[in-house]
């Protein structure tokens, strides 16, 4: 009785609700990262004064694995929150899958407001600057990341990634917090934006990488029935992580974000075509 429900919810208003959770999360992170900031000057929200993009970032829970399982402690600067909200997100994930990065992260929605001047500059340019060849090669860059901060956070104790965040970076940079690495990354992934969708979403980021698996075992997924299918490329082309949606039947992509841009409502002309639903292998 619920399914039914719940694909009418997400597919007939995605293209709306989405830019609405994303601007709201957007909005609420900035106001937590000016208030941390305006706290330490005297001033600021009162019940807002604990909180910092350290206590509210899940993967900060991920990095803290380690350190937490062999001496019960977490790493500098990670809260008990971190924890909490890395066990909501990877419960989210294996319901919806990577529905974090699709509608909430602050860095994915950046980069999606930069894409849009890119395509009004480079219009069918735009996305597609990369061979495929090169392009598939540096999506597993990600992978790497996500090893190369687990290595060096486990061994350090520290959180050394925040050095070189461009999330983090996004939030403080006119402060003296941030790292001049973690400001630099970030105007590159601004900048890079313009030409590619979400390029740290696709190469660099290692909690996506982390979420991105969940597209295997996902009880809700994205499915194109080929009965109906037009094979147009409107979900081809819609999707902002390039996934050829008009070849699968079941997205199990890696890279897959669900931010149901390909769905039917959304952009497949067919109805019921492309859809998020739950049950079945086919």
């Amino acid at each position: 009785m619920l399914r039914k429900p719940i694909k009418r919810f997400f597919r007939s208003r995605n293209l709306w609700v989405r830019k609405i959770v994303q601007i709201f999360f957007f909005a609420l992170i900035a106001i937590i990262a000016i208030n941390h900031n305006l706290v330490e000057s005297g001033v600021g929200i009162p019940f807002l004064s604990s909180a910092s993009l350290h206590s509210i970032c899940p993967f900060g829970g991920v990095v803290s694995l380690y350190q937490f399982s062999t001496i019960g402690t977490f790493t500098q600067k990670i809260h008990q929150s971190s924890f909490v909200l890395m066990i909501i997100v990877f419960l989210s994930a294996l319901i919806f899958g990577p529905a974090f990065c699709g509608w909430i992260c602050p860095l994915g929605t950046i980069q999606e407001w930069f894409g849009k001047i890119g395509k009004k500059i480079f219009k069918r340019r735009y996305n597609h600057f990369l061979s495929g060849k090169l392009d598939s090669i540096l999506r597993y860059l990600r992978y790497l990341v996500l090893t190369w901060v687990l290595y060096v956070t486990a061994y350090s104790g520290k959180l050394i990634f925040s050095e070189y965040d461009p999330y983090f970076a996004l939030f403080n940079f006119w402060t003296s917090e941030v790292a001049i690495s973690g400001v630099v990354i970030l105007f590159i992934t601004l900048a890079l934006s313009l030409v590619v969708e979400r390029p740290w979403c696709k190469y660099a980021c290692p909690f996506g990488a982390v979420l991105g698996l969940s597209n295997l075992i996902r009880i809700f997924k994205i499915r194109r029935v080929e009965s109906t299918c037009k094979l147009d490329g409107a979900c081809d082309i819609t999707c902002p992580m390039n996934i050829a949606v008009s070849e699968k039947t079941i997205v199990r992509d890696h890279q897959c974000i669900s931010c149901l841009e390909c769905t039917s409502e959304a952009k497949c002309p067919v109805a019921q075509t492309v859809t998020l639903s739950a049950g079945g292998s086919k």
